[in-house]
């Protein structure tokens, strides 16, 4: 159905920056919302950000003004730049996208998850 493979993640020091890409393939009729998603350490899977397919975005406070979501509507790519990152950044970012399918529904798919380790 489809596919959605994030890149991008990596070891980093305090302050410095990471772009995770995330590009969805498959057979789908329209991609709406893409989001970005952070599992840190003994902690739940929460939102970060997410970008509609109009362009609006929405960021939770804590990575507001640090972060940066973006998508490319023709490529279906959505891309999120990390900058002047922190320890608590640290964990497994995961791309996720609301899909309309040839049923007609909206599915709910997710990547795989990139690392990403900030230290201090």
């Amino acid at each position: 159905q489809v596919q959605l493979v994030e890149s991008g993640g990596g070891l980093v020091q305090a302050g410095g920056s990471l772009r995770l890409s995330c590009a969805a393939s498959g057979n789908f009729v329209s991609i709406n919302d893409m989001s970005w998603y952070h599992l840190a350490p003994g902690k739940q899977r929460d939102l970060a950000a997410k970008i509609t397919s109009g362009g609006s975005t929405f960021y939770i406070d804590f990575v507001k003004g640090r972060f940066s979501v973006s998508r490319d509507n023709a490529k279906n790519t959505v891309d999120l730049q990390m900058n002047s990152l922190k320890p608590e950044d640290t964990g497994i970012y995961y791309c996720n996208a609301h899909v309309q399918l040839d049923d007609g529904l909206v599915h709910n798919f997710w990547g795989q998850g990139t690392q990403v380790t900030v230290s201090s």
